[in-house]
């Protein structure tokens, strides 16, 4: 892409530069989104499975507790000891930690698509430029996500204060509770702060969503003269494409004068159109146009054909039809047949009589 030269970016991004972007890892994504999905699957995960994951926790945390005193600091009981909490552990925590990482994946993947890049991981002796990492520190999208960092604490941890005063009443009554019901208004207590903290992080994700998009967009934002420019790379200077359709022109055109010796007859009308006609009886089944043109290729054809002793004849009906629905190279319909037929046999009879002559 070309420098900037002062332009204001007015114009939206082409799909190049958004596939451009992409390829070097640079998408629109709300990481507010994922953490909402995390929040929620893990919310679920203790709603449905909490009392298990409790009970087994509990029962592992009572045997441990229970047989503190048999344990034995030798090197191959301590092994085992350890292999055996690191396997309670892993089976307690695996399904939330299961849950948790499928729900990342998907709050990114259904913001991104699946794709695999390796640009982002390349070494790049910029990254390392303390300048240009100053740059980014202090840049104006850095102090929106601080701000919307702050605005997120603010906001979650209100609403976490707000329900745990509304609670506080009932702390001095849980003095006179024995340990499972203290355990069980924790528990109350936890869920409806993490329930409340996930909807306001739904509301934070889906403002941070349409933001990040936004100002993805903006960012993407062209210049006219990086339209133009990318336009000229796919696909190709208009003025180079000018030049190339101009020497097609003037290919086919000469290869067309070149075949208008070999026709039988040339139709006009009589000064703007001209069309040539060849029927070859063994090879053709019917007559064909083999040069046909307006203005000064008319007159071209014509003198050709005048400079070939082909004839000449002034049909304007017939011209005009042939050079508006007859293709270069095609052969004439059905429904000109018989007006052909007539033309064809005017010459044939014309050069025989010419022949008888001489």
């Amino acid at each position: 892409m070309p420098e900037d030269t002062g332009q204001q970016k007015t114009e939206k991004p082409t799909s190049r530069k958004i596939q451009k972007a992409k390829e070097k890892g640079n998408v629109a994504r709300s990481p507010e989104v994922s953490s909402f999905l995390i929040l929620l699957s893990a919310l679920l995960v203790f709603l449905f499975g909490g009392s298990w994951m409790f009970y087994n926790l509990s029962s592992f945390m009572g045997g441990v507790l229970r047989n503190s005193g048999t344990l034995q600091l030798e090197s191959e009981s301590l092994h085992n000891f350890i292999f055996v909490v690191f396997d309670q552990m892993l089976t307690i925590l695996l399904p939330i930690m299961m849950v948790v990482f499928f729900a990342g994946l998907a709050g990114n993947v259904a913001q991104t698509g699946f794709m695999l890049i390796s640009k982002p991981f390349q070494p790049d002796i910029n990254k390392f430029n303390p300048v240009k990492g100053l740059k980014k520190i202090v840049s104006l999208k850095s102090f929106v996500e601080v701000i919307k960092a702050v605005f997120k604490i603010l906001f979650i941890g209100g609403i976490t204060y707000l329900l745990v005063k509304n609670e506080v009443e009932s702390f001095p009554a849980l003095m006179q509770l024995g340990v499972s019901d203290i355990l069980k208004f924790i528990g109350s207590l936890a869920f409806k702060i993490s329930f409340y903290a996930c909807l306001a992080m739904f509301v934070l994700a889906a403002l941070d969503y349409f933001y990040q998009r936004w100002q993805y967009q903006k960012d993407l934002m062209m210049t006219k003269q990086e339209v133009l420019e990318e336009s000229k790379q796919s696909e190709g200077d208009p003025r180079v494409k000018s030049k190339i359709k101009q020497i097609q022109f003037e290919t086919a055109r000469r290869r067309m004068m070149e075949k208008v010796p070999e026709a039988d007859v040339v139709v006009t009308n009589p000064t703007h159109l001209a069309v040539a006609l060849k029927y070859d009886a063994v090879n053709m089944m019917v007559p064909k146009v083999i040069a046909k043109g307006a203005g000064l290729i008319a007159e071209r054809i014509k003198k050709i054909a005048e400079e070939n002793s082909i004839p000449i004849l002034e049909h304007r009906p017939l011209a005009r039809t042939l050079f508006k629905s007859v293709e270069l190279g095609g052969f004439i319909p059905v429904d000109l047949y018989r007006a052909v037929a007539e033309v064809l046999a005017y010459v044939y009879n014309l050069k025989k009589e010419n022949k008888d002559a001489s």
